[in-house]
């Protein structure tokens, strides 16, 4: 009895002292898209050059709390993790891929957030039938190459040696016209200019030197690559301090359409969700559904809408008094925001298992 006392002792402090390589994910804070920023009175979205309408109730926006990708929790910490209904254990790789530090994935989740936001304008505003544009800029600079320090990410390209370009594949063609060692001029708008109504004067003409490609082609290159982004008849500021990835982007855009129309969009309800969204309006689906149910409903929220690809996973994790709405698009979203806000939603499509 002494041994096996002495066994299970060893075994008890083990299991405490014993790092395995688990992520814990937990209910995060939630926004409202139609409020104000926590702190401040700023608007989450703030529209300005366009007429903007009333709103009410609440569009809020989800999100996942993770640990640090240096953070490895005890075997106890997991097991207690598996056994809570408000804790989500998975393998540390699917979080953080290859090793990824938290600096590199805060860069990624920054990215992430920054393309949900053009999408969630893209899609807002095609739904809406208002023309939106798109212009060339310099996506990336290599460092060290020739074009470091002359050309920035977010420039816009308004021309290669005189010819204007509309598309990416204009730069590559302009750039390759020339021999390695010669000069290519770059008409540029500076990245934080205007560019839907763009001043001539802010334009800047920029001479790089081509370098030699490192592929056996002798191709001349400038070290940058060309982007394509959206441009917008009016400005639409969507504001949020130490938030991350693309699942917002469903959120953003009825947001956004709600500011836009004269119809209360909500009539007044407290709706959630979460999704991705494609600039066609395409609703995506997104990781940690069952936090995010958790993290709405503590907050007030009565329906939730869920992409239609997250709806086995959350119908299973449902939370009492939350009703789960399925959405394949941003026209969905919209369709179930009229029977919520009339009380006609009966037949809302749900999620099953």
């Amino acid at each position: 009895m002494l041994a096996a006392t002495l066994m299970l002792i060893a075994l008890l402090c083990a299991s405490v002292l014993m790092k395995v390589p688990y992520t814990e994910m937990s209910p995060g804070p939630t926004y409202n898209t139609l409020g104000v920023q926590d702190g401040g009175g700023q608007p989450v979205i703030d529209i300005t050059g366009h007429q903007t309408y009333p709103v009410s109730g609440h569009l809020n926006m989800t999100t996942v709390q993770v640990t640090g990708a240096k953070y490895q929790p005890s075997l106890v910490s997991v097991v207690v993790g598996w056994l809570r209904d408000d804790v989500l254990v998975v393998p540390h790789e699917n979080v953080y891929p290859e090793g990824q530090t938290d600096q590199q994935a805060q860069q990624q989740n920054a990215e992430e957030f920054a393309s949900s936001e053009d999408s969630a304008k893209t899609a807002a505003l095609t739904q809406l039938g208002i023309p939106v544009g798109t212009e060339v800029v310099v996506s990336s600079v290599v460092a060290g190459g020739p074009s470091e320090g002359k050309l920035h990410a977010g420039d816009q390209i308004v021309a290669v040696n005189g010819t204007p370009i509309t598309s990416q594949a204009q730069v590559a063609q302009q750039v390759t016209k020339h021999k390695p060692g010669e000069t290519v001029e770059f008409t540029v708008l500076p990245h934080g200019k205007d560019s839907v109504t763009p001043n001539p004067a802010d334009e800047k003409k920029v001479a790089v030197t081509t370098a030699k490609a490192a592929d056996d082609t002798g191709r001349a290159i400038v070290g940058i690559g060309p982007g394509v982004t959206h441009t917008y008849p009016f400005k639409i500021d969507i504001g949020l301090q130490d938030v991350g990835g693309p699942s917002a982007g469903l959120m953003f855009s009825l947001g956004i359409i709600d500011k836009l129309t004269p119809t209360d969009l909500t009539g007044g309800k407290f709706v959630a969700g979460t999704g991705t969204i494609s600039d066609d309006g395409k609703v995506g689906p997104i990781g940690g559904i069952s936090m995010k149910l958790i993290a709405a409903r503590d907050k007030g929220a009565e329906y939730f809408f869920t992409p239609a690809d997250n709806c086995a996973e959350a119908a299973g994790n449902t939370p009492s008094g939350l009703r789960l709405i399925k959405v394949n698009t941003l026209a969905d979203a919209l369709k179930a925001l009229d029977g919520v806000r009339s009380g006609q939603t009966a037949a809302l499509p749900s999620c099953s298992k």
